[in-house]
């Protein structure tokens, strides 16, 4: 495994400004590293926007971390799966999947894990702004 496969690339709720309580999960073992940007798109999927993966040239807004030990690497990667609903009973579709992206800071990119949504996407509106606190600002829900 190569060390670019301990980046994790957060949009969402686990960004440092939606001071959720996963968030301090999160610092206990990751290092800011600051914005990024990654090949996406959002989907107006209720009250909490999703994140799917973009073919055309649109980009989500986010933050990108490192683990801090390489050693914590399972350890971590589970907690977070279980935060994002992968870990689900037999024969249930995990909402979220954890895949490999390429993540964009000015002057570099490199290869971060992402969860995107896995539900059903059919007849869900595309949020055109690529950052979801802009979003939820402007809907007055942040």
């Amino acid at each position: 495994m190569n060390a670019s496969s301990f980046n994790l690339f957060v949009y969402g709720s686990l960004r440092s400004g939606f001071r959720n309580p996963a968030y301090e999960y999160l610092t206990r073992y990751f290092v800011y590293r600051g914005e990024a940007m990654a090949r996406g798109k959002f989907l107006e999927n209720g009250s909490v926007p999703v994140a799917i993966p973009a073919s055309e040239e649109k980009y989500i807004l986010g933050e990108l971390y490192t683990l801090q030990n390489s050693d914590d690497f399972s350890w971590a990667f589970v907690q977070l799966d279980d935060y994002e609903g992968l870990n689900t009973e037999p024969g249930e579709t995990p909402l979220y999947k954890r895949e490999l992206v390429q993540v964009h800071q000015p002057g570099e990119v490199s290869e971060s894990w992402i969860y995107w949504f896995n539900g059903n996407t059919e007849g869900l509106k595309e949020i055109e702004t690529g950052d979801v606190m802009k979003y939820l600002q402007q809907k007055n829900q942040f």
